[in-house]
């Protein structure tokens, strides 16, 4: 439904529900992955060797999201200071692990032969920090 105040302006009247899905972010749903950087829980299988004579699964978790990143013509200073070169400035920050733990995970081997454990890294908490190429 519209009403017309002017012949040059014309507003729109929408039912509220209808407004709350205009607004909605879109992507967000009850089952899909929400906003933001979250912890995500996934398994990993170690193997002994190629073969996998000993294995072990564990449930450990990763940090999975995404973070807000905004690119923008230079100010002249850095303009100037670039030579010129330097014509976009862009901010980003990346979904990261802020605290990690070790876990240890139980290879199994065939025929009760030996049981090894190994440690391995698993996120146990997430932010949008500085992007950087590798942390480890």
């Amino acid at each position: 439904m519209s009403l017309c105040m002017t012949s040059h302006f014309c507003l729109l009247v929408l039912p509220v529900t209808s407004l709350l899905l205009l607004f909605s972010p879109i992507g967000w749903s009850v089952d899909g992955p929400t906003p933001g950087c979250h912890l995500h829980p996934f398994n990993v299988t170690i193997r002994s060797d190629r073969r996998g004579t000993c294995k072990g699964t564990h449930l450990v978790y990763a940090c999975v999201g995404y973070c807000e990143s905004s690119a923008f013509p230079s100010r002249y200073s850095v303009l100037v200071a670039s030579n010129f070169t330097h014509n976009i400035t862009s901010a980003s920050r990346c979904c990261t692990i802020s605290k990690d733990a070790k876990v240890k995970v139980r290879l199994d081997c065939p025929r009760g032969r030996h049981h090894e454990e190994m440690e391995i890294l698993t996120a146990k908490a997430c932010r949008c920090d500085m992007c950087r190429k590798s942390r480890y």
